[in-house]
């Protein structure tokens, strides 16, 4: 039964872009990689302690992206949209070689990252899955911005609202079943910012390689990109991408319920880390099809990462 078995990319991609925040041209390689493996990146302009490990442990800085940073002080940063990719696409083993801090940005989602993972083709080890199941609650928050997980039978589900005082963002909300649900509105959402903010983002060193060919830019009652927006709700719609990103830094997918109020990067990483402190809270759990009752095999969990 493939669709329980560890997955990896056939052949390797390769690509190269503007990074959003350092402004700097980057080239990635993503190859192969055996069960188990795990997804690890490797900086290859650095000739020793290259290795950096995606995982919320070793997630550094949360502001306006996410990045990990190895003991030798090796980075990655703006990592969420392909670990959303990799999640989506059902990605357990790859390493990913970078030749500089930043993964690029592409078009400010996670499209051409799946793109090229289909284009690439995805091969089935016989090794099985792991997945991690939330046994108990955990909540976190931080004034009126909170992030909750709590047990799920068979799916994973995110429940995320989005508040802001600009008219053309506004309150938006959305909820997906992710092993289920048609997630290309979700992978085809950008990264967004106000019009207003960018010159205080740029003084503190970010978003140098940002543009609307990368970026919806709002300015105060008008979407400033040509094109417009992609779908009604792409705002909500890239956090949740953003958020998919963000847990599969747990190294795993996962079976649970998350609500999410305001939150982004920091909150997520948060909650994971308050999460994983206690072991009564998660289960990490190895599928194979005799653990199964044959009422999950037709799920849509068994679907999406087949």
């Amino acid at each position: 039964m493939p669709y329980l078995n560890q997955k990896t990319i056939k052949n390797s991609i390769s690509f190269s872009g503007v990074s959003l925040h350092s402004g700097l041209n980057v080239n990635v390689r993503i190859k192969p990689a055996f069960p188990n493996f795990g997804i690890v990146f490797k900086r290859v302009d650095l000739k020793s302690n290259n290795l950096v490990y995606p995982n919320f442990m070793n997630v550094t800085n949360t502001s306006l992206n996410t990045t990990i940073e190895n003991e030798f002080g090796a980075k990655v940063s703006t990592i969420e949209h392909l670990m959303c990719a990799l999640f989506g696409m059902g990605i357990d083993n790859a390493l990913i070689e970078i030749d500089n801090e930043e993964v690029p940005i592409l078009d400010g989602s996670a499209k051409v990252f799946i793109e090229k993972i289909i284009s690439a083709g995805i091969e089935v080890s016989e090794s099985p899955i792991k997945i991690v199941k939330i046994n108990k609650e955990v909540k976190y928050s931080e004034g009126n911005r909170y992030i909750n997980i709590k047990p799920s039978t068979l799916s994973l589900d995110i429940d995320f609202e989005l508040k802001y005082k600009n008219s053309i963002i506004g309150n938006q909300r959305n909820k997906f079943k992710i092993y289920e649900d048609d997630l290309s509105e979700v992978y085809n959402s950008r990264t967004f910012c106000l019009f207003e903010d960018i010159e205080l983002i740029k003084k503190s060193g970010l978003a140098k390689g940002g543009s609307l060919d990368n970026a919806v830019v709002v300015k105060g009652k008008e979407i400033l990109n040509p094109e417009g927006l992609r779908n009604k709700k792409e705002f909500v719609n890239h956090k949740i991408l953003d958020c998919i990103g963000d847990l599969y830094t747990c190294g795993y997918r996962m079976i649970a319920s998350i609500e999410c109020s305001q939150g982004g990067h920091y909150l997520t990483n948060q909650l994971l880390r308050k999460v994983f402190e206690k072991k009564e809270n998660f289960s990490i759990l190895e599928i194979k099809e005799k653990n199964l009752p044959y009422s999950l095999i037709n799920k849509g969990f068994l679907r999406s990462i087949a």
